[in-house]
C-alpha cells in the first residue's frame, strides 16, 4: 500500500487496533473494477428511510446502463453501524457502500474501513460548500466519502411572544443573553430556552461555530483541543447563564420540553435545519407561530454557523467494485432525480447546495406556513458553515460530555471544569488505542 498522506495519518492506529492482516488485506486504493466487463454487484448499508426507493431510481437507470446494481440492507445508525462495519471489516467483509456520519468518518479511516474515492466522483466537490465537503476529506487530498444530508444549525423563536415581549431577534451571543434576561424579567415563569447537557451534538456544533477544532494532526500523532480558548468561550457563555438563571437548565426531547415549548414556556430553541420536523411533534399547538433567523455571531457583522447532525456515504476498502461504487455515491448525492428522492423518502436535508433550493425545497415546511423563504435563508446559512474538526474516538468525548457536562448544568457549577473532563479522558483514551498523541 502506498505510503500516502492517509497512511502517515493513521499507520499507528492502523497497526494497532488491525494488525498486519488488515495492511495485507488493502488492496488496491484505486480499486478493483477498472478491467470489469461483467455486471457488477454493490451492497449498501444505510439507515435512511426509504433508501430502497431512492436506490430503485440508479438500478432502472444509471445503474442499469452501467450494468452497476446497487442492494440497499438497512441498519441502526450510530455507535452501532460503526461498530457492525468494523467488525465487518476485520474479517474482510464490509459492504461496498456505507452510510457514514461525519464524525464517524476518522475512526472508520484510522482503522482503514474506507477507501480514498478522490478519483472517481468525478467534480462533485463543486456541488458542495467547502465547510461541508471538508468533513469528507479530514483536511487531507484524500476524499473518504460524499456528503449526503446535513444539518447547519440556526436560531428558532415563537415570533407572536417575541413580539409581545418586545424582544428583537438577537445578532449576536451578548444580545441573546440579554434578550433571556429581559425576557426572564417580565415573565419570570418563562425561559428563553434551556441548556441541555445530554445533546453532545448540540455543543458540538456550537464550539464549531466559535471556531474550536476538537481534533486536528500533527504529522503522524493526533492533537486534542476539546478545551481550547473557543470552546472555554462556549462553555462560559451556557454555564454562566444557567448560573445566574437566565436560561433552564433541563434536558431536551422529554415530556417535560414537549410541553415548555408547546405552551411558551420556552420560546426559543437552538436547533439545526431539521428542526421543524422535531417541533411538528413536539409542540403541535403553535404550528405557524415560530421563525427561523442565523444564529447568533460571536462578533457583529460575520456569518458563521456550525453543524448538528448529517452523513456522507463511503466506499469501503474491502470492496472489489470502488470505481463502481464511488459512481453510485457520486450520483445518489448530486442527482437532482436523487436528491429528490431522498428528500421525500428520506425527509433529509441535502449537502448539495444546488438540491437545497429546489424540488421538495421550493415550499416552507408545513409547519413553517407563515415563513416561505425558509429554504432560501437555511440554503444561505448553509452555505456558512464553519469547517469541523472530528477525531478516531468521538464517542468517548461525547460520553464523557453527558457525564460531566449533566452534574454541571444540575449543580450550576463551573462548565469549563467539565471541558477539562472531556479533554483529559479523549486524550487518555487516544493513548489506550495505541495512537500517537501531540502534547
Amino acid at each position: 500500500m502506498p505510503y500516502t498522506k492517509r497512511r502517515r495519518l493513521v499507520s499507528s492506529a492502523v497497526a494497532v487496533t488491525l494488525g498486519a492482516t488488515a495492511l495485507a488485506a488493502c488492496g488496491s486504493e484505486s480499486g478493483d473494477d477498472d478491467a470489469r466487463s461483467g455486471p457488477v454487484s454493490l451492497t449498501y448499508w444505510t439507515w435512511t428511510p426509504g433508501m430502497d426507493k431512492v436506490v430503485d431510481l440508479w438500478n432502472k437507470g444509471p445503474g442499469k446502463n452501467e450494468r452497476i446494481t446497487v442492494t440497499v440492507k438497512k441498519q441502526a445508525s450510530g455507535d452501532t453501524l460503526v461498530t457492525k462495519i468494523l467488525t465487518a471489516h476485520k474479517a474482510g467483509k464490509a459492504p461496498d457502500l456505507v452510510q457514514a456520519e461525519y464524525q464517524a468518518l476518522p475512526t472508520l479511516v484510522s482503522n482503514d474501513a474506507l477507501a480514498d474515492i478522490g478519483d472517481g466522483v468525478g467534480d462533485a466537490k463543486s456541488k458542495f460548500a467547502e465547510g461541508v465537503w471538508q468533513q469528507t476529506t479530514l483536511g487531507t487530498d484524500a476524499v473518504y466519502a460524499v456528503p449526503q444530508d446535513i444539518g447547519p444549525m440556526m436560531f428558532y423563536y415563537r415570533e407572536d411572544l417575541f413580539k409581545e415581549y418586545g424582544l428583537s431577534v438577537p445578532a449576536t451571543w451578548e444580545e441573546f443573553a440579554e434578550t433571556a434576561r429581559k425576557l426572564k424579567k417580565a415573565a419570570p415563569d418563562k425561559d428563553l430556552t434551556t441548556f441541555s447537557a445530554n445533546d453532545s451534538g448540540l455543543f458540538a456544533g456550537l464550539a464549531q461555530q466559535a471556531g474550536a477544532q476538537w481534533w486536528t494532526t500533527s504529522g503522524d500523532k493526533w492533537k486534542v483541543g476539546i478545551n481550547d480558548a473557543a470552546t472555554k468561550k462556549v462553555a462560559e457563555f451556557w454555564g454562566g447563564l444557567v448560573e445566574e438563571g437566565a436560561i433552564d437548565n433541563q434536558p431536551m426531547y422529554t415530556p417535560a420540553w414537549n410541553k415548555a415549548l408547546n405552551t411558551g414556556k420556552q420560546i426559543a430553541w437552538v436547533s439545526a435545519v431539521w428542526a421543524p420536523g422535531t417541533l411538528t411533534t413536539a409542540a403541535p399547538d403553535t404550528k405557524g407561530k415560530w421563525a427561523m433567523a442565523p444564529l447568533p455571531q460571536w462578533n457583529a457583522g460575520e456569518s458563521r454557523t456550525g453543524s448538528w447532525g448529517g452523513s456522507s456515504t463511503a466506499v469501503t476498502t474491502d470492496s472489489g467494485n470502488k470505481d463502481a461504487a464511488a459512481k453510485f455515491a457520486a450520483w445518489l448525492n448530486t442527482d437532482g432525480d436523487a436528491l429528490n428522492a431522498l428528500a421525500k423518502e428520506g425527509g433529509i436535508y441535502p449537502a448539495s447546495t444546488s438540491a437545497q433550493l429546489s424540488g421538495a425545497f421550493t415550499s416552507p415546511p408545513e409547519y413553517f406556513p407563515n415563513q416561505p423563504d425558509f429554504y432560501r435563508k437555511a440554503a444561505e446559512i448553509a452555505e456558512t458553515t464553519a469547517p469541523s474538526a472530528w477525531g478516531p474516538n468521538v464517542n468517548v468525548a461525547y460520553t464523557t460530555f453527558k457525564d460531566a457536562f449533566g452534574a454541571a448544568a444540575k449543580n450550576t457549577s463551573d462548565f469549563t471544569g467539565a471541558l477539562d473532563a472531556m479533554q483529559e479522558d479523549t486524550v487518555a483514551d487516544l493513548k489506550k488505542q495505541g495512537f500517537g498523541v501531540a502534547e
